[in-house]
């Protein structure tokens, strides 16, 4: 049966997963041809790409929200979502509803002129909603790699790298050098690049430099640097003192400030300041607060004045572990209780590179099933844990909410419960909170 506009968006979105052969099919030369046929290849006057292995996702909402502040009309496209797609594609900082969705797709279905996998297809839809909503800027977030991504159709007027290191070896290599390469697929000629990864590998540099990019790097043009209180960033021309601490990572927060740098607006200091206050993001080493500590404690049938701390972190590869690594570290100083871990991950992420940065701070594993073609039973990932590392305690459940049950059985007020491992885990868990 032929969909319209009016189906429902949970049919549209089963039409898209089974639209093309395989779910990722990496080139531009389909979803190009039909970009150029809907005339979609220039979605706004000013258009930013933020690739990145890790940090992409809080470097455009920093950007989205000081851009927001400064009075711009701002599109966001990213991937992936934790509950509903809607989440994927926002104007003004808000989600689109259902409609308009399934009337995206169905002028995408009706004029397309290729077989498009679900991520081509969700990124002309998007690029027809930003045309429609006449925005002054768009954020388009890279979803896999950058050079033969579906976003890389458009030309973009800035590039920003957030990070760089391994991840998606089955298509991007399986070194760093590799991995740059593919990222800087986004750089465009006589256009600035920002990167904040400090460590950058010489063929992303000799990339930037062959296009006569505008390179604007961490710790080689700019620097950021915190204290007990604050934080400071600046590059030559600019010095940002007393900086208020925001609930993203640093690092991504001096990126996006690197960025603004770049940009042609003139964003007042006030507006930088004002914008790290309000940036947040689900599932950022982000700790459940009172309100959804209630909605957990009676969903478990618990009191929530027993509820240990509970964050939720979305981080699913070693970078991002090491990142956990440290916040959770720095945390331990100040708990006098156990760290106690509800891991859920994809199988075709490097596990073991996960658990050889987590092991030393958590106190107890609890691993646990994610469904799915590219999931993997609790029993699996633990197995994994405890061949690598026999020393841990490590449980297994069939879900994530189960783990948690398991987690919060063993836990007292003082402990800490860090749920974490995919964008999978932390949707399953915050479905619940939210």
């Amino acid at each position: 049966m032929q969909l319209k506009a009016t189906s429902p968006l949970a049919e549209w979105l089963s039409y898209l997963e089974k639209s093309h052969f395989k779910p990722i099919d990496l080139g531009l030369d389909r979803i190009k041809s039909v970009a150029e046929k809907l005339d979609l290849l220039h979605p706004a006057p000013y258009v930013i790409t933020v690739g990145g292995t890790n940090g992409k996702g809080t470097t455009c909402r920093l950007l989205e929200t000081i851009l927001l502040n400064h009075g711009l009309r701002v599109g966001v496209y990213s991937s992936p979502h934790l509950l509903r797609y809607n989440e994927r594609v926002r104007i003004q900082n808000q989600d689109l509803p259902d409609e308009a969705h399934t009337a995206s797709f169905a002028f995408i279905d009706e004029n397309k002129t290729e077989s498009l996998t679900y991520f081509e297809f969700s990124t002309l839809s998007a690029l027809h909603l930003f045309k429609q909503a006449k925005l002054d800027v768009v954020i388009l977030e890279v979803g896999l790699g950058g050079r033969l991504d579906a976003t890389n159709i458009v030309d973009s007027h800035l590039a920003v790298i957030t990070s760089i290191d391994i991840d998606h070896t089955d298509f991007l290599g399986d070194t760093r050098e590799a991995i740059a390469f593919e990222k800087a697929g986004i750089f465009r000629e006589n256009c600035p690049v920002v990167i904040g990864e400090p460590n950058v590998p010489k063929i992303m540099l000799e990339q930037a430099e062959k296009l006569h990019c505008q390179v604007s790097r961490c710790d080689v043009d700019w620097l950021f640097e915190q204290n007990a209180e604050n934080w400071q960033w600046q590059n030559k021309k600019v010095r940002l003192e007393n900086l208020p601490f925001c609930q993203i990572p640093l690092a991504n927060a001096a990126t996006a400030l690197a960025a603004v740098q770049c940009l042609p607006f003139d964003i007042s200091e006030q507006t930088l300041r004002k914008s790290l206050q309000e940036v947040e993001l689900v599932g950022r080493f982000q700790a459940i607060k009172a309100d959804r500590r209630k909605k957990l404690a009676d969903y478990f049938g618990v009191s929530v004045e027993t509820l240990p701390t509970i964050i939720v972190d979305v981080g699913h590869n070693p970078h991002a572990a090491k990142y956990l690594s440290e916040k959770l570290t720095a945390l331990k100083c100040n708990i006098e209780g156990k760290m106690i871990a509800v891991c859920g991950m994809l199988k075709d992420k490097d596990a073991n590179g996960v658990f050889a940065h987590l092991t030393p701070i958590i106190d107890e594993w609890h691993c646990v099933t994610l469904s799915g073609y590219r999931g993997q039973s609790g029993d699996e990932l633990a197995d994994k844990l405890k061949s690598h590392f026999p020393h841990v305690q490590a449980t297994s459940d069939n879900s994530v909410m189960d783990g948690m049950r398991t987690a919060l059985k063993s836990a007292v007020k003082n402990d800490v419960v860090l749920v974490f491992g995919s964008f999978h885990t932390v949707a399953e868990f915050w479905s619940v909170v939210e």
